[in-house]
């Protein structure tokens, strides 16, 4: 399910929370709305608010971490291709064979991770193509001591490199537990109805009610968004890997 959907699903269920809690104001005896209830449901939601801040923060601080960990390793794969295209400038014409098919390899790799079409799905498979790569290295038979100096570190850094990639494939699932999830819409969902409960139903307290479930619900999308950086409307920058590829076999 996209993280749109999912933001539709959170707002439904937390404004849907707040009307239900309207409606139980009015049908309710007086006696349910006294100020001894007002107080004790004041002081059972204000323990369920904060252990929904608690957990929101948590899922935040949980997306954005992973967030910020696979754009460092976008940036990572941006310098180690561009150094192995210089290795590789510097072992010789016999290395052009190479370098052609690692710039294939690199341009290939970015248009499966960044798709140009908007249905497209982003692909993070390490495979696609640097086997094929890796044996032309492995095939170059250097001559000097430089050549072979040039070789083991071209051998090291395409290692290195396919690491990282395959680390960021292994990193594709979400790293939110659903659980979590779940239990966090209960919580604003509860949280919301006893907001409605004792308010009067009028148009002010409606909007408002209207303006926070969307602020609530914009949050939690933005935390799935966070937590599938290459898909959906916020993604790493794919600057950094095309920069590197515009600057290869020069």
């Amino acid at each position: 399910m996209s993280s749109l959907a999912t933001g539709g699903i959170v707002f439904a269920c937390v404004f849907g929370g707040a009307l239900l809690g309207l409606f139980l104001r009015r049908v309710l005896p007086e006696h349910h709305r006294s100020s001894e209830s007002k107080d004790v449901v004041k002081v059972g939601m204000g323990l369920l608010a904060t252990m929904a801040a608690l957990v929101l923060s948590l899922l935040v601080a949980s997306a954005k971490g992973s967030y910020d960990v696979q754009s460092s390793e976008v940036t990572q794969m941006a310098a180690e291709v561009a150094l192995l295209d210089r290795v590789l400038a510097h072992y010789g014409p016999e290395a052009k064979n190479a370098r052609d098919l690692f710039r294939h390899s690199i341009a290939g790799a970015v248009a499966r991770m960044w798709p140009t079409s908007g249905s497209g799905t982003a692909e993070l498979n390490p495979a696609a193509g640097a086997e094929d790569f890796y044996d032309e290295i492995q095939a170059l038979s250097p001559q000097t001591d430089a050549q072979r100096s040039l070789r083991a570190e071209a051998l090291a850094i395409a290692i290195n490199l396919g690491r990282t990639h395959s680390l960021l494939a292994a990193q594709a699932g979400r790293s939110i537990p659903l659980p979590f999830l779940v239990v966090l819409i209960f919580w604003l969902t509860v949280i919301f109805m006893s907001f409605g409960l004792f308010a009067p139903s009028n148009a002010t307290v409606i909007t408002t009610l209207l303006v926070c479930a969307l602020s609530v619900s914009g949050a939690i999308f933005l935390i799935l968004e966070l937590d599938q950086p290459f898909q959906g409307f916020i993604q790493v920058s794919s600057a950094p890997l095309r920069s590197a590829l515009d600057h290869l076999g020069r």
